[in-house]
């Protein structure tokens, strides 16, 4: 009981921190400056408005993804109040879906670096829409270790969010180029976090 805890102080612990410093990069666009971050990047497409709906909409509601998605790997919670479980994860799967799948393959379209950073955020979003639906079904067919599986390669997904950033700031000073480095960092971002989800789910299993 108490190592079970332990582990979901520390996950908590970690994720709410990544959380809060994602937190912290979305209120800077809350004031809808278009040299701010990012944006002064994208300067050629500011014009588009459709463009520019899908960034905001993709900025804004990740975190609300981010936040409803870990709560889904609390065994306290999953054990002691199902429906506060099953409520969060609806808002997980609706904001994944219906809201940041569809504005991530706008954004995928767009995205720098080329060819190679395109492919890899299409490959991203798509891989993101398929394990979350995949999820889903298995909760209502019942296939709760299933469920939890897809629920975990789901969630590394959303967490690139974070690590995408992360890797940007690890890889800046080694790719100089920034055509480059958006390239690279478009795999890293997402890549990384498959094959420790995969880890994760084989170590469940055994």
């Amino acid at each position: 009981m108490f190592k079970s805890l332990f582990k979901d102080l520390f996950t908590y612990l970690v994720l709410s921190l990544s959380t809060f410093l994602m937190l912290r990069t979305i209120i800077g666009y809350a004031n809808f400056d278009t040299n701010y971050a990012f944006l002064a990047k994208k300067q050629e497409y500011l014009n588009n408005r459709f463009w520019l709906f899908c960034f905001y909409t993709h900025v804004f509601c990740s975190i609300f993804t981010l936040l409803a998605g870990f709560t889904q790997f609390s065994n306290h919670l999953l054990k002691n109040n199902r429906k506060l479980h099953r409520a969060l994860g609806k808002i997980y799967i609706v904001f994944v879906l219906f809201i940041n799948f569809p504005a991530g393959l706008v954004m995928a379209y767009y995205a720098n670096g080329h060819l190679p950073s395109k492919i890899a955020f299409f490959i991203l979003d798509i891989l993101w829409f398929y394990f979350t639906l995949t999820a889903l079904r298995k909760a209502k067919s019942k296939e709760l270790k299933e469920h939890k599986y897809y629920m975990i390669r789901s969630y590394a997904l959303t967490f690139s969010a974070i690590t995408l950033r992360t890797w940007k700031i690890i890889l800046a000073p080694i790719i100089l180029n920034q055509e480059h480095l958006y390239m690279v960092d478009a795999w890293m971002g997402f890549v990384p976090n498959l094959l420790l989800a995969e880890i994760i789910i084989y170590k469940i299993k055994r």
